[in-house]
């Protein structure tokens, strides 16, 4: 409890009943706080107040609990001026950005991280992470990377000069295009990751093999994930192909430098086309031996499609099968290209397809000339009579 010094003035002047009812009224209004009145405090004079301690030592014997009470709040009252209120501004500590701090003081120094600490996407990244940067001016495509499950999150940890720049170079080196590195990365960036013990060695086995540093570097550029896979695997595959087709090293070479995906897919899609084009197709051993070196996309191509394209070449437009296998590009064509220009001839009375017999057409010929060729030297019509019928189908 705090009492002003007029309160206790008051206290000392009266009688014991006038000083409580008072003293009761002064705590509870506000005027006795405000500076006027405590300056009025100190105006009172030496004499009044010598006359009251005289009146409150007369009555000091009947009331000794006043006594108690005046020393209590004149021990609270805190004069204005009082030091306590008083704050020294210049004695605060600034701390010199030169002066020396202890390993400890350092160790709990948080500083904040250049990176976003976590995004959906690349674009925040990339102005602030220099391997980002010099992967979009390779032409590497961010957008595309970013879909894939942690993909993102692997570039962001590389390191431009100690992970990437030794990879690019290598695979520069081997013979990749500087122009389709940034397409080679967008589709395996994984081979960021992959050791140069390991891109080396793969590389090495493949030239034990005779494939020229040339070939290496088309079939890598063509199948991206080539450099992925082990010693082992590779061996593996280029058996698998010699063996089960009874083909030379020669051409096991030169179908997988054409289709370089032969080595890192799965062998089942394969294997089952084999199956598909002997016991469906009833294709002879040579002659798939034949259309597998001639078209290699064979071995990969959508079974559905390619059962499509072999029955109604086969049994629509009756071609026995060693034309088929004279001209295995029949099977990489597009159906409705086969079945709108045979369905044509058809029309025109043209689809002979005997070569013993008189206007013969080759299979190539009816698949593969643009439509103004084929119109002009094989359905002898108009691109505009071919244009008309193809709107009736």
């Amino acid at each position: 409890m705090r009492v002003c010094q007029r309160c206790v003035s008051l206290l000392l002047s009266r009688p014991l009943s006038a000083v409580l009812q008072h003293s009761t009224r002064a705590l509870h209004q506000r005027s006795h706080l405000t500076l006027l009145q405590h300056s009025t405090r100190h105006t009172l004079s030496q004499r009044h107040s010598r006359q009251t301690w005289r009146h409150f030592a007369d009555h000091q014997a009947a009331s000794p609990d006043v006594y108690n009470m005046i020393d209590l709040a004149q021990k609270e009252v805190v004069p204005l001026n009082s030091d306590v209120h008083r704050i020294d501004l210049d004695a605060a500590v600034h701390t010199s950005p030169l002066q020396e701090i202890s390993e400890e003081e350092a160790v709990q120094i948080q500083v904040p991280s250049a990176l976003p600490p976590e995004s959906s996407t690349l674009r925040p990244y990339v102005d602030k992470s220099e391997t980002l940067s010099k992967l979009v001016q390779l032409g590497v495509n961010l957008w595309k990377l970013e879909q894939r499950p942690n993909v993102g999150s692997m570039l962001v940890r590389l390191d431009f000069h100690a992970d990437v720049a030794p990879r690019l170079l290598f695979l520069k080196d081997l013979g990749v295009e500087e122009s389709k590195l940034g397409q080679l990365v967008t589709k395996n960036p994984f081979i960021l990751t992959e050791s140069l013990d390991n891109l080396e060695a793969r590389v090495s086995y493949l030239k034990s093999k005779k494939f020229s540093k040339q070939s290496v570097a088309a079939m890598v550029s063509k199948a991206p994930y080539l450099l992925n896979f082990s010693v082992e695997r590779l061996d593996n595959r280029l058996g698998f192909f010699q063996k089960q087709l009874g083909l030379s090293a020669e051409k096991a070479r030169d179908i997988v430098t054409r289709l370089p995906k032969l080595l890192c897919g799965s062998l089942e899609p394969i294997k089952e086309n084999l199956k598909v084009c002997e016991l469906e197709f009833g294709f002879r051993g040579n002659e798939i031996q034949h259309i597998v070196t001639t078209v290699p996309k064979v071995l990969i191509a959508n079974k559905r499609k390619l059962t499509q394209i072999f029955d109604f070449v086969h049994n629509t437009m009756d071609v026995p099968h060693s034309l088929v296998a004279k001209f295995p590009q029949v099977l990489n064509a597009k159906f409705i290209r086969i079945r709108e220009r045979h369905l044509f001839l058809e029309y025109l009375g043209r689809a002979q397809y005997q070569p013993s017999q008189p206007n013969y057409i080759s299979l190539d010929r009816l698949v593969f000339l643009p439509d103004d060729v084929f119109c002009s030297e094989v359905a002898l019509a108009t691109l505009e009579d071919f244009e008309r019928f193809q709107k009736t189908l």
